[in-house]
């Protein structure tokens, strides 16, 4: 049978309530413990707790088959999951929770593809600077066959122009998943601050902060989780690719805004330019890690900067800085980092940007 005679199997939402109301025996929960892969994706699988855990010490480290997920080979595959941090579950409810963890090699080591933990030393390092990060992930919807979802099938819909923060039937595609993960966010205790529908149709985006040091990266992979496993239900797909249709169309990023707590106080503008002349002179070693096919994406067009220059500017949306221009009135506040694609691991984004700031 060829795929596209293949309907995306739905979520059967009335039948499963039937089962996702039923009282477990005794104080049994449920834990879904959710990891980054070697691929810069998402794999989680569920252990049954006897009782509701009251801090991530009460938490088993439990491990996997890492030669599946790309993080190890298959005659030294066992790959420890090591809880990180604990958030409540949206969607199983109750008293079952959701483990964010961080996977290391069994003589205590960080496996290649945890970036969190190098991340988090740099973040315990310099907590006295009391960093601030703020994250806006920008995403795609597409449907079963990988088209942009709502798009008219074999062709195109209108020019960019009225679907950017755009409201009513045929400016804004598939809201219900947006309403969904928003509240979805809010019950986990994810510090999501806010939504919109964005240039290209089908595409939207959401922003977690301010948060402090590796709670900005722990907060990001779990709303990322929790998008993908409510997008489940829809039939819908979530791309992170930055340039998910080539043309005239605008790419998806994760613009990450920084403060400090020197840059916050008065003639923090100041501060503020001395960093940016740090990030000038580490602008390809940023880039490097700013997520891969940037380049389809950082053209100098649709509100990017171009990939092998950099610059920054007040209100820019074409720089590779944007600073606001309350925070140049004002004098003092936070800066903008537009290179970041969409598809980044945020531990390797925040973690380049503490360091440049502290440490070149």
């Amino acid at each position: 049978m060829c795929q596209y005679d293949v309907e995306p199997l739905l979520s059967k939402a009335p039948i499963l309530a039937k089962y996702s109301d039923l009282e477990p025996l005794g104080t049994k929960v449920m834990a879904e413990y959710i990891w980054i892969d070697g691929f810069n994706h998402i794999r989680s699988k569920t252990m049954t707790l006897d009782e509701k855990p009251k801090s991530l010490e009460d938490l088993r480290v439990w491990n996997f088959d890492g030669s599946s997920t790309g993080q190890a080979p298959g005659n030294d595959s066992d790959t420890l999951l090591k809880p990180v941090a604990m958030y409540r579950d949206p969607i199983r409810r109750g008293d079952n929770i959701l483990v964010l963890s961080a996977c290391y090699k069994a003589d205590g080591s960080a496996n290649q593809y945890n970036h969190r933990d190098a991340c988090n030393k740099l973040m315990e390092k310099h907590a006295d600077q009391d960093i601030w990060f703020g994250i806006e992930q920008e995403y795609t919807m597409l449907d079963y066959y990988d088209r942009p979802f709502g798009w008219p099938k074999g062709g195109f819909p209108g020019a960019q122009g009225p679907f950017y923060c755009g409201v009513g039937t045929g400016n804004v595609f598939a809201r219900d998943i947006v309403e969904a993960h928003y509240k979805a966010c809010l019950y986990a205790g994810i510090n999501i601050s806010g939504v919109n529908a964005e240039v290209m149709p089908s595409q939207w985006e959401y922003q977690v902060g301010p948060c402090r040091g590796i709670e900005m990266s722990d907060q990001l992979w779990m709303s990322r989780f929790l998008l993908h496993r409510i997008a489940e239900d829809f039939g819908v797909k979530i791309s992170f690719h930055p340039k998910p249709i080539l043309g005239d169309w605008n790419g998806a990023g994760c613009h990450t805004n920084i403060s400090t707590k020197d840059s916050r106080a008065e003639g923090g503008m100041k501060v503020i330019e001395h960093y940016l002349e740090k990030f000038a002179k580490r602008h390809m070693d940023h880039i490097k890690v700013y997520g891969e096919d940037n380049d389809l994406r950082l053209t100098g067009k649709h509100e990017t900067g171009a990939i092998d220059q950099f610059r920054w500017g007040i209100a820019d949306r074409g720089a590779s800085v944007r600073i606001p221009r309350s925070v140049a009135m004002k004098g003092c506040g936070y800066f903008e980092d537009r290179r970041p694609a969409s598809s980044i691991d945020p531990y390797l984004v925040t973690g380049i940007i503490t360091e440049t700031m502290f440490e070149c």
